[in-house]
């Protein structure tokens, strides 16, 4: 425990600190503004990350948390505790989300990828070694849908059978943020397991709707929060670059909401210009005023969507479709509108591309700490702590 009495998260592969703002706003409810005197039951006392930048980002955010730059291959678990002032079993929970390229669908044509060759999938590795020397009292861990995919099906069993050795009972599941209140169309698995060896039980959906590959939901939940809904009551600068111009900004600009390079075959209302599934759904892809937005990527290519629905004027009065603004990226990703990135537009659409959606890690998160009884579940709207008795009995 930590010496305000909160209890301490280890968090690996950090980044811009999606899963740590989850931590550590586990006690405000679903989409509420976060409670400023409101101290919930747990801290991030140390985050890593390969990624100078990222820790630039998460320190502007999470002032008392301890960093450690490097490579995790070369960061002796012994460091981390050392830096978050822990020792073996002290930690509550360790997070993190190890990067997903190898199991990305981005690149997924490289013969390494497709044969889950990957050298960056050792990374896994180093979670499980951390998990097995810091001794926490449950772990989750987040990454692309694809790891679960037949195609990577040898890492992922190896990936759980470490974890069940080492007592953790894990239980997995993907997640489509949207069903959790974010207005994004994003699938993310989440590993979650208790040193207690009890079973997690991952939260219900707090909203429903239609996806790629649903076409029946539960009609008695909210719907899924909408682009428009996110965006209600954002006022937003022009920042430079935002016109989508060069070989296709004539195009994209004709496209409807919601619709994306299709639009310009023989089957929908454009010019006939492309051949039907020639292109990636998100080429042109234009965001829908009315239905959540498609993932985020963190490293798009100049033609790579969703581009707002709004167009505008260039230089020469000629409309044009335009990128996404960063604080629209916040809200896309449910993260505070006073969120502070670091970097240039590309650094800040990688950072947060990268990201766990605020809201998706608070419900993973908030079901852990309710089960493990960090949280009362009987005063929930005031989210009682369950102090040292608890855990110094937990610990021993």
């Amino acid at each position: 425990m930590t010496s305000d009495g909160q209890l301490p998260v280890i968090s690996l592969f950090s980044g811009a600190g999606g899963l740590d703002m989850a931590a550590e706003r586990v006690a405000d409810a679903p989409l509420a503004a976060p409670v400023a005197a409101m101290a919930g039951p747990l801290r991030v006392a140390v985050a890593t990350d390969y990624e100078p930048q990222a820790l630039d980002t998460l320190a502007l955010n999470l002032r008392s948390t301890a960093l450690v730059p490097g490579d995790i291959r070369q960061t002796p678990t012994a460091e981390l505790l050392r830096a978050g002032s822990l020792a073996e079993g002290d930690a509550a929970i360790v997070i993190g989300g190890p990067p997903c390229t190898p199991f990305s669908k981005s690149g997924f044509w490289l013969a390494e990828k497709r044969e889950s060759r990957d050298p960056n999938a050792s990374l896994l590795e180093e979670y499980v070694r951390v998990v097995a020397q810091a001794k926490p009292e449950a772990f989750v861990l987040e990454n692309v849908q694809a790891l679960t995919y037949k195609t990577h099906q040898e890492h992922f069993k190896q990936l759980l059978a470490a974890f069940a050795e080492l007592g953790y009972n894990p239980q997995w599941k993907v997640l489509l943020a949207a069903d959790y209140g974010v207005p994004q169309l994003r699938k993310r698995v989440f590993i979650v397991g208790r040193r207690d060896g009890q079973a997690f039980r991952f939260p219900e959906p707090t909203h429903a709707g239609p996806s790629e590959t649903t076409r029946t939901w539960d009609t008695a939940k909210p719907p899924h929060v909408t682009a428009g809904e996110a965006f209600a009551g954002l006022r937003t600068s022009p920042e430079p670059g935002e016109l989508v111009e060069g070989k296709f900004g004539e195009l994209a600009v004709e496209i409807p909401g919601g619709q994306n390079y299709l639009w310009h075959t023989p089957r929908y209302g454009g010019r006939d210009v492309f051949e039907w599934r020639s292109r990636y759904w998100t080429f042109l892809l234009r965001l829908a005023y009315d239905k959540p937005s498609s993932t985020l990527q963190a490293q798009p290519g100049p033609y790579v969507g969703p581009f707002h629905w709004e167009n505008l004027p260039n230089e020469e009065g000629e409309l044009r479709a335009r990128r996404l603004r960063v604080p629209e990226l916040l809200r896309l990703m449910t993260f505070p509108d006073d969120f502070r990135v670091i970097g240039g537009r590309a650094d800040i659409q990688r950072q947060l591309g990268n990201a766990v959606p605020l809201e998706l890690g608070k419900a993973v998160l908030r079901a852990l700490s309710l089960q493990l009884g960090y949280l009362d579940a009987e005063n929930d709207r005031e989210d009682k702590l369950i102090r040292s008795s608890k855990r110094s009995a937990l610990v021993a």
